[in-house]
């Protein structure tokens, strides 16, 4: 043959053309695993909707998705970090380490039905008034997808999916980082449930948290009140010297507290009470100032009132680090997917559940859109603070609520039990997916993610928990 540069070019054109339709087969396997699996996660989210297990207590929830990789082909450890309910489900064929996180814990006290009006269910004390049933499912399911695509077209890769209890209070994540389960991940993907669609670098708040017990004398309230001392006196002066305290801590900040224990009965005095505070702030070392404040606080109330007073830590998270380099990937790959549809009957349930919102800030028809990219803040917290701490990552938030729902609400627990909900869980296992194979099949991006986090944390960081050395604490939501 004589070789000429039409030739060349014709073969060059030949080669490129193998590998788009390789890449675009490998791509198909990836959707149609993604396809092949909706009935089961999307089933699973449901399930563990309708149990809405507490923080610790996520018995049937993480078995049913420890039970769904399995099945699938993955090895699992269950127990992890001394947490029954946590656990480790992996498939490896060498290569780099992504891990998936993954919640299923509900929030107490929200019992709602899927109607869009206020329906309280009363066979259960929570609801999944943050989505975590579609976050666990979501993720076991964009797991089991990247695991498929890995054996078809035998890239070699590492894809390791971590079931993490009680991120509501209870830092499940720090106590897995403390017991060093990610020290050799090269990457971290996860979601959240949302009322838009957007995969911004977001960071966080830290947060510091701590029940406060008082002890006092009982007495008869009218008979004796000179022999009693109220320990709900030595609750009610701390929150009056914290709430004084919020004039002169930086306005970022946020304080928040529930009184847990308060007597039963007016006419006896109570000898024992409790209040649960939060503390807040974008910098960890600043939490620590203001919680120590709070101690104080409680330590001065005691004083005043005969009482006295302990406090025991409950949980404490870093902020959020951001990683562009990750970021933008799964960005690019928001937007490929594009928003979520609303049918028919959909966007009439949006319309009724709309109406019971207080100020909402967006509007129907927003979940069809993809939010620009940008660098955000947001001022609550979570455990995935302290994994993006010691690994790179990534992460997305879908429209799975009525857009303008608040988090933490009934409404939010409502639209998580449609199609309106799935649909947002479908849409954030197929980005997660996606990101995982860009990154398997271009290693690059992990060692650029890696440069970029060393650079963000500083030659000299060191991890500690901001929770310290406790135990998990399984009762916490007793």
């Amino acid at each position: 043959m004589r070789w000429t540069k039409n030739t060349i070019f014709k073969q060059a054109v030949c080669v490129i053309g193998l590998v788009a339709s390789l890449a675009t087969e490998a791509d198909s396997s990836l959707n149609q695993s993604v396809n092949k699996h909706q009935d089961t996660f999307e089933n699973a989210a449901m399930q563990i909707w309708n149990w809405a297990e507490v923080g610790y207590q996520e018995y049937k929830s993480s078995e049913l998705l420890k039970n769904e990789l399995a099945a699938n082909g993955f090895s699992i450890q269950s127990g992890v970090a001394d947490i029954p309910t946590a656990f480790i489900a992996e498939y490896s064929n060498g290569g780099p380490v992504v891990g998936i996180l993954g919640e299923y814990d509900a929030l107490p006290g929200l019992m709602q039905t899927a109607s869009p009006f206020k329906e309280v269910r009363d066979d259960v004390i929570a609801g999944h008034a943050c989505g975590h049933h579609m976050f666990g499912a979501a993720s076991a399911w964009a797991a089991v997808a990247i695991k498929e695509w890995l054996v078809k077209t035998g890239t070699k890769g590492t894809i390791r999916f971590y079931g993490t209890p009680a991120e509501e209070g209870g830092s499940g994540k720090v106590y897995m980082v403390r017991a060093g389960l990610f020290d050799d991940v090269d990457a971290v993907l996860h979601w959240h449930p949302s009322s838009s669609n957007a995969a911004n670098a977001e960071s966080s708040n830290s947060n510091k948290s701590a029940k406060f017990k008082f002890s006092g004398i009982s007495a008869h309230a009218a008979g004796s009140p000179h022999k009693g001392r109220s320990a709900l006196d030595g609750v009610e002066a701390m929150n009056m010297m914290v709430n004084m305290m919020r004039e002169h801590i930086p306005q970022e900040s946020r304080i928040h507290y529930v009184i847990t224990k308060g007597g039963l009965a007016p006419n006896v005095i109570p000898d024992v009470a409790e209040v649960y505070y939060y503390v807040r702030n974008p910098r960890r070392e600043k939490v620590q100032e203001i919680f120590d404040w709070v101690v104080k606080a409680s330590e001065g109330a005691a004083m005043g009132t005969e009482t006295t007073v302990t406090h025991e830590v409950m949980h404490g998270n870093y902020s959020k680090l951001a990683n562009h380099t990750l970021q933008k990937i799964m960005h690019k790959n928001l937007v490929s997917r594009g928003g979520i549809k609303y049918s028919k009957e959909e966007n009439k349930y949006a319309k009724e559940i709309y109406q019971t919102m207080v100020s909402p800030g967006r509007k129907i028809g927003d979940q069809e859109k993809i939010r620009a990219y940008r660098t955000s803040h947001t001022y609550g917290s979570t455990d995935v603070g302290d994994v993006s701490w010691v690994v790179p990552q990534a992460g997305l938030r879908t429209a799975t609520w009525v857009p303008g729902t608040a988090g933490h609400s009934w409404q939010g627990v409502a639209a998580g039990g449609t199609s309106i909900g799935l649909k947002g869980t479908k849409l954030a296992a197929q980005v997660m997916a996606d990101t995982a194979q860009d990154l398997f099949k271009d290693p690059t991006i992990i060692e650029a993610a890696k440069t970029e986090y060393k650079q963000r944390v500083g030659e000299n960081f060191e991890y500690y928990p901001l929770l310290g050395e406790r135990d998990p604490p399984l009762n916490y939501r007793n």
